[in-house]
């Protein structure tokens, strides 16, 4: 199934960035198809005056449509998350997540702003209807460290909480599969042997 990764930070690079793509390799290895969005990349002027018709913004906005699930990652400052992803959440329609599996993904500089995530980013998401949010991961940013021969190098505890949240998400994305082929397969059935009512 399909998952999007957000990039909320207006940082290159970031540890937020570091540790959604290290998320986004372990779904991909559980053979999800994973698309990355960097919302720093999205032309400005549009986010600023919430331009939803921009040629960009609507492709942006249209591939958070399509997906199955959502990866929002951000820095967090000052106990909020970062202004440039507000801004394109903003963009998003009212019930712009609708159906979707959502995992808050965050880094800091101290465990102290874990509670940005309960307090300022997840109340938003469930206010655009996600259909589930999942637990939370958030890292200081000296627990993930950037190595170029390693790459991505996680402290073992949030590694722990890493793996606990994709086979969350793997689980939650296998179980919608498997709706999904079994509603298919009933509407298939029935287009097969559709039932004829016949008068006494």
């Amino acid at each position: 199934m399909s998952i999007l990764l957000i990039s909320g930070s207006p940082a290159v690079p970031s540890s937020s960035s570091r540790l959604l793509h290290h998320i986004g390799d372990k779904l991909a290895a559980h053979g999800h198809r994973t698309t990355r969005l960097d919302v720093r990349d999205l032309p400005a002027q549009a986010l600023l005056a919430a331009d939803p018709t921009d040629a960009v913004v609507r492709a942006a906005l249209a591939e958070v449509a399509d997906a199955d699930a959502v990866i929002v990652a951000t820095p967090v400052y000052k106990a909020a998350y970062a202004g440039v992803l507000k801004a394109f959440l903003d963009l998003l329609p009212q019930n712009g997540l609708a159906g979707k599996i959502v995992l808050p993904v965050a880094t800091g500089g101290s465990q102290s702003h874990l509670l940005a995530l309960d307090y300022a980013l997840r109340p938003v998401l469930h206010a655009l209807e996600a259909d589930q949010v999942l637990t939370s991961i958030y890292a200081t940013s000296q627990q993930v460290q950037w190595s170029e021969q390693e790459g991505v190098l996680l402290a073992p505890e949030i590694a722990v909480r890493v793996a606990a949240g994709v086979a969350t998400l793997d689980r939650a994305l296998g179980y919608r599969s498997a709706a999904e082929q079994l509603a298919n397969a009933a509407a298939r059935s029935l287009q097969d042997h559709p039932y004829v009512s016949q008068a006494a």
